[in-house]
């Protein structure tokens, strides 16, 4: 049985990725092939390189990769993502698709053709990367002369890049949007207004997955609470164990039909 996961963007909260999977382990779910948007591609990444939950945990904790941000001097953003890639390079020495363990799929924007763009072949840190361009934030990543920003834009649960690949889909979503306080900051607004933009796109996606996990509790975090990586992946994991007759139930369901 052929089993793919899709992992969404959502920021810190994409931590919680890593408790699904370690949930998923446990009840003895073997994925066969991984899709992923922005901090989904990062955990996707973790995973298809063969890192366990804990150690993908540990990486995040310890990469410390804020800290090698640099100001883009070229006005399209506040920050240069690219002066990451010595990070990922530590952890992904071969930098390429075909040297992870588990098929995966990374979804990015083409900026200036206005679509999703699939990479799954070749070089692999920079389209990594390009999946996490977010707009005003990041300045957009240059591949092979074409600019890309966060995949999420467009696309925030690449279900379609596995529909007829894998025989289960089970989708990990880390928006929930519950939210109860009314907006009081500039940056406030504009994060709402992102969230919602993106949300508008993807619910028609949960309907396409066999099961859905969505972790209600992640909708008190911010999408920049990476010091609270440890409580993300808590809940994650915790919310996985708690629908695990779910989950049984999807696995002894008939098989998706491939078109």
């Amino acid at each position: 049985m052929n089993i793919g996961l899709v992992l969404s963007g959502g920021g810190a909260r994409g931590i919680a990725h890593l408790g699904v999977i370690k949930a998923l382990q446990e009840q003895g779910i073997t994925v066969s092939r991984v899709s992923g948007t922005s901090a989904g591609a990062i955990a996707g990444a973790l995973l298809a390189a063969g890192y366990p939950p804990d150690e993908g945990l540990r990486i995040i904790e310890s990469a410390g990769i804020f800290r090698h941000l640099r100001p883009a001097w070229n006005r399209m953003g506040l920050l240069r993502i690219d002066t990451a890639f010595p990070i990922y390079q530590k952890y992904f020495p071969h930098d390429s698709f075909e040297g992870l363990k588990i098929p995966l799929h990374v979804v990015a924007v083409d900026l200036n053709q206005g679509e999703v763009v699939e990479f799954n072949s070749g070089e692999l840190i920079r389209p990594i990367l390009a999946s996490c361009c977010l707009p005003g934030i990041f300045e957009p990543m240059l591949l092979n002369r074409k600019q890309y920003i966060d995949g999420g834009i467009l696309n925030n649960m690449p279900v379609e890049v596995l529909e007829n690949k894998v025989d289960h889909i089970i989708g990990s979503h880390c928006n929930p949007v519950q939210w109860q306080k009314p907006v009081t900051s500039i940056r406030g607004v504009v994060e709402r207004s992102l969230v919602l933009a993106v949300q508008s796109k993807t619910k028609d996606r949960f309907a396409r997955c066999n099961v859905l996990i969505e972790p209600p509790e992640l909708a008190k975090f911010d999408v920049f609470d990476v010091r609270r990586a440890r409580d993300l992946f808590r809940i994650g994991y915790t919310y996985t164990h708690s629908i695990d007759a779910q989950i049984s139930k999807m696995l002894a369901a008939p098989a998706r039909q491939l078109v």
